[in-house]
């Protein structure tokens, strides 16, 4: 079960590794108090992936756990992938990454950039990951879950922790999108205590909704314009564990909220981020999210890997 105090020593073992992101002001239209965009889609590989990658990587190396000449292995839609293999090339490890077939072409190419081993496998992250679980079992690599393990988790709750920080705790709320919920259970595991957390996920792939209404983490099917980066198809057990603890509520957007949502970011603010990145504004610009009167919004735009091509 990860908690604050997880937060609080990734933080210090990732410091100076990873980049301290700032902060937007945003406007709410009139709707709740002052609100703010936290920008972790300027982190390094685009996404807030970075920091639990470093985490990780770090961690293994510190229990002896990491062989430096088999390195890492991680399974990914793209971003998680990216993460890692930026983190294996900056501590000088090798790393393999297992993508689906449907990752885009601007991931691929820019994981082997970072010198990673790419295999393709699959047509969901699903499938990658079964592929990614038999080669860490073959070679001894080290696994790192794209969402669903204690130092990943705690990793991706250090954006929340510094946009506490920054905020000197004045914030009521912070709407994060979910796919498989790492950042989310970060999240509200660096802000329990101190701010509600809502978790924003596409209707196509509602894990997080699901779970909550299931009483646990359950397949759900994957489609939709945001399954590149949120095509989990199913909530991780420590983001159920973290979600339910803490109070945690899902909010659905639509595929359209999604579109509309990425074109007024960048219509607005110039902000040009991923489908999946859109889903916490989304909840605001479709009005899934009704802020009460004073309400301070925090949105985590959480990814940056995507075509500028039709912004």
């Amino acid at each position: 079960m990860t908690t604050r105090a997880d937060v609080d020593a990734a933080a210090v073992r990732i410091a100076g590794h990873v980049r301290r992101t700032p902060l937007i002001e945003m406007d709410q239209d009139g709707r709740g108090g002052p609100g703010w965009f936290k920008c972790e889609f300027m982190q390094h590989t685009g996404t807030f992936k970075a920091r639990g990658a470093v985490n990780r990587l770090l961690a293994a190396r510190e229990t002896g756990e990491l062989d430096p000449a088999v390195g890492i292995v991680v399974a990914s839609g793209g971003n998680a992938g990216l993460a890692n293999a930026y983190a294996a090339r900056a501590f000088g490890v090798p790393a393999t990454v297992f993508v689906p077939l449907t990752a885009p072409a601007v991931k691929v190419a820019k994981l082997r950039s970072y010198g990673a081993t790419v295999v393709q496998h699959g047509n969901e992250y699903a499938e990658a990951y079964e592929a990614a679980l038999k080669t860490v079992a073959e070679t001894g690599a080290v696994y790192c879950h794209a969402y669903d393990q204690p130092e990943i988790v705690a990793g991706a709750g250090t954006a929340g922790s510094e946009l506490i920080e920054q905020l000197d705790g004045a914030v009521d709320t912070i709407l994060v999108a979910v796919g498989g919920g790492g950042l989310m259970a970060g999240i509200a595991a660096a802000a329990e205590g101190v701010a509600r957390v809502a978790g924003v996920e596409p209707v196509t792939i509602p894990t997080l909704h699901t779970a909550l209404t299931e009483g646990g983490p359950v397949d759900v099917p994957v489609s939709g314009i945001a399954a590149d980066s949120l095509g989990a198809r199913r909530l991780g057990e420590i983001a159920y564990a973290v979600a339910t603890r803490t109070g945690v509520h899902a909010v659905l957007v639509s595929d359209d909220d999604l579109v509309t949502a990425r074109q007024q970011l960048w219509d607005r603010w110039r902000i040009g981020v991923e489908y999946g990145a859109c889903a916490a504004y989304a909840a605001l610009a479709s009005g899934a999210y009704r802020p009460e009167p004073g309400e301070r919004v925090a949105v985590l735009l959480c990814g940056a890997n995507t075509d500028p091509s039709d912004l």
